[in-house]
């Protein structure tokens, strides 16, 4: 198989499905054939629906609540409860059958929630001697720590990698079987992974930052491709 089928989930918005293209054009690039996934309301359908894809990745979103420790702030939304379902279903037959997913900041937050994980309702509030993480509070750019003997580190080949940074709520406990890999300077977790390397998750925006982080979405169809010339 040359291009292995990725489902890309998207955002809701007054009842549409919408897409950043950019994500599209990352997983384009890496060989992979994107695949949009319809926001399904049937948990059969969903299903079906996921054994036609290779591989996954669940794009940024709105806040999780699922495992949440506080409340949340006035300027971060619950997700849409359709998108929620949708995305949990799609998401859980992937991690469960370990199925390759690249999980991009709320994709990593609900694959940790799935996990039996918890996450901040606001981290910059609950945790001490955090730095705002939002564009929306004048965060910018900042460095992450990539730990030594990680997929991470391979995929990116470098220790130390500057993101952007657009997330209000950040990890507090990894879920099962899901080990940190970054960590900014000041402590917030931005990255998980699983030990086989299957799922990959970031809390930044990788389709946002060129080559310097397409080793994300090489591995995604990598592994996909792998995973689907074995079952063929």
């Amino acid at each position: 198989m040359d291009r292995p089928r990725i489902g890309i989930t998207t955002s809701l918005n007054k009842g549409e499905q919408r897409l950043d293209l950019r994500y599209v054009q990352a997983i384009e690039r890496a060989g992979g054939l994107p695949v949009i996934v319809p926001m399904l309301e049937d948990e059969e359908a969903t299903e079906t629906f996921a054994a036609l894809l290779d591989g996954l990745v669940v794009t940024g979103g709105p806040a999780i609540t699922d495992g949440m420790i506080g409340a949340l702030p006035d300027d971060i939304q619950p997700t849409a409860p359709i998108r929620l379902t949708s995305d949990r279903r799609i998401l859980q037959a992937f991690l469960e059958q370990r199925r390759p997913t690249l999980g991009i900041c709320y994709g990593m937050q609900l694959a940790n929630a799935l996990r039996g994980g918890t996450i901040y309702a606001d981290v910059e509030a609950q945790r001490p001697h955090t730095s705002a993480h939002s564009q929306k509070r004048e965060a910018t750019d900042h460095s992450v720590h990539v730990a030594d003997g990680t997929h991470l580190r391979r995929l990116l080949g470098t220790a130390d990698l500057t993101v952007n940074t657009r997330h209000i709520q950040a990890i507090a406990e990894p879920g099962r079987g899901l080990r940190v890999t970054g960590t900014a300077p000041d402590g917030v977790i931005e990255a998980l992974e699983s030990q086989d390397g299957r799922f990959i998750g970031v809390q930044f925006h990788p389709e946002r930052m060129g080559a310097e982080a397409e080793g994300l979405f090489q591995h995604l169809v990598a592994e996909a491709r792998a995973l689907a010339s074995r079952s063929a």
